[in-house]
């Protein structure tokens, strides 16, 4: 099991898929592991992508320090993960809810190293909204423990149809989740929003291909933080996915790494629609992105025509 040291701390890594090709980092969400990865690492590395997954610090088979985490450290160890993965080939970096926001602090101070970037479920700016929830969650899993800091993202981050089909067995879905996580690692992770400087101000210096994925109905982080980053970065394209919660990675596991394989082979071609343009991503696993129709407010609902319902 191959690490990445720093400061006296190791962090786990994998990379697969054929060494020439271009290179996908996926960075985890703040409770997740990086084998959650692995139905992306299966399809993308098929489809001729070189696939790196790790997980940060206080994650999954990482060092838990018991002391405060900072994520600038979590950016450290990234930098050295894709040093690790050299020059040679093009790098994509699409990271979910906490690890977005590791991936747009990535982004900001190395942009040079990037060919692209996918920030999905997250955000530049701490609102009060987040602030609050953030703080909410923090008090559960000190107050409760990993088991109902789990029981509260469960409904916050899928829908009725996934939880619905899963209900018999979220006891053994949780469980890995509670071996791979430590109550005061968390506890740090979700400390080191304590005096939390907003990014916005470094979103223009992201200068590569920016994807920004976004639930229909992610209440935890709503499209408002997402127009941030698409108002900010230049080169960017926000796409809203149609019935989709925070935790769309997890419930839209075909149609997420079909947008990502589109978007890198979009951006080798020359064929990527950036200039803050606006799509509504299709409900089929393979469809093409659509644009947002003109004269509607993309901050709103979705316009969908009621035949279509």
């Amino acid at each position: 099991m191959p690490f990445i040291s720093h400061n006296n701390y190791h962090a786990h890594y994998e990379i697969d898929g054929p060494e020439s090709g271009p290179v996908f980092v996926l960075v985890n969400g703040l409770t997740q592991y990086s084998s959650l990865w692995r139905p992306y690492v299966t399809a993308l590395a098929g489809a001729g992508f070189r696939v790196a997954t790790f997980d940060l610090l206080g994650q999954g088979d990482s060092d838990k320090p018991a002391l405060f985490i900072s994520q600038e450290d979590q950016v450290a160890v990234l930098r050295k993960l894709v040093d690790t993965l050299g020059q040679d080939n093009p790098v994509y970096l699409a990271g979910i809810s906490f690890g977005g926001l590791i991936a747009l602090r990535y982004a900001i101070a190395y942009p040079e190293t990037l060919a692209g970037l996918v920030p999905m479920s997250t955000f530049a700016e701490l609102s009060p909204q987040l602030s609050l929830l953030g703080a909410a969650l923090r008090n559960g899993l000190v107050l409760g423990g990993i088991g109902y800091l789990q029981d509260l993202l469960l409904p916050m981050n899928l829908s009725n149809e996934w939880l619905g089909a899963q209900m018999e067995n979220l006891g053994a879905i949780k469980r890995p989740g509670w071996l791979a996580n430590d109550v005061y690692a968390l506890q740090n992770l979700m400390e080191s929003f304590i005096d939390f400087t907003p990014l916005t101000p470094g979103l223009a210096r992201i200068s590569v291909p920016t994807l920004i994925l976004n639930g229909e109905f992610d209440f935890l982080t709503p499209r408002a933080l997402h127009e941030t980053m698409r108002v900010h970065i230049p080169d960017s394209a926000l796409v809203i996915i149609p019935r989709a919660y925070h935790a769309f990675t997890l419930e839209k596991p075909t149609l997420t790494a079909h947008l990502l394989r589109r978007f890198a082979e979009r951006v080798q071609d020359g064929s990527f629609v950036g200039g803050r343009s606006i799509w509504i991503a299709s409900e089929s696993n393979e469809g093409e992105l659509l644009p947002f129709p003109a004269g509607f407010d993309h901050l709103r609902a979705l316009p969908v025509p009621p035949e279509s319902q």
